[in-house]
């Protein structure tokens, strides 16, 4: 009698499908290495080794289902951050591709906020010295001026402000009138005021004038 071959006509048990968030979520499918943030209500879509970039993170514990560490998940299965997302994207890129870029307008502080929540180390010394170097541009000491008055017969007026060196300007020529008789002409005075620019001293330690400015201020 022969055998009757068994048969697989019948109903055969199959997997459900999944959804992609269930895909990216489940162990052992392709697409879990993908990993999907909601930061802010802001979505973002990564790598578990980009978030495991750094050890010590908070990306890194995400992603390692550290059991003291308190997450929770939307209904799509992103993991809920409540961070602001425009400050999130420079952080993630910087563990994309370890380099810092900030789109135009975007203030270095609230970034480095970011790096220190999720405590990234390397990002937070970069943006700290990119801040120092910022700051080392934009600050300018004013530019401070030392005046000096000197007292001059007409004849030596010409000479005086053409051979002026040192970085001393001429600001202004007040003329005083006549003081003596010098032959059988009266010699006219003035008074020439003239400045220097002190750059990056303080009031008090600047050099001492040349041989030109030490006059005596006359009194009026």
């Amino acid at each position: 009698m022969a055998e009757k071959s068994p048969d697989f006509s019948g109903s055969v048990d199959q997997c459900p499908a999944l959804s992609p968030e269930q895909r990216m979520q489940s162990p052992g499918i392709g697409a879990s290495k993908w990993v999907r943030l909601n930061v802010g209500g802001t979505y973002f879509l990564t790598t578990r080794q980009t978030l495991c970039r750094d050890s010590k993170s908070f990306l890194y514990r995400l992603c390692q289902a550290d059991p003291n560490l308190d997450s929770d998940k939307d209904e799509t299965g992103a993991y809920l951050i409540d961070r602001d997302p425009t400050y999130f994207g420079p952080v993630l890129n910087y563990l994309r591709h370890g380099k810092l870029v900030l789109n135009i307008g975007l203030a270095e502080e609230g970034v480095l906020e970011e790096a220190e929540f999720y405590n990234i180390p390397s990002l937070i010394k970069l943006i700290k010295d990119k801040i120092r170097e910022r700051d080392c541009k934009t600050v300018q000491l004013p530019i401070k001026h030392v005046y000096r008055v000197l007292q001059c017969q007409e004849e030596e007026l010409t000479q005086m402000v053409s051979t002026m060196s040192d970085g001393w300007k001429f600001e202004q020529l007040v003329s005083i009138g006549s003081s003596y008789n010098y032959g059988n002409e009266d010699q006219a005075e003035f008074l020439c005021v003239v400045s220097k620019e002190l750059h990056n001293q303080s009031y008090g330690t600047s050099s001492e004038p040349s041989e030109k400015a030490k006059v005596s201020i006359p009194e009026l």
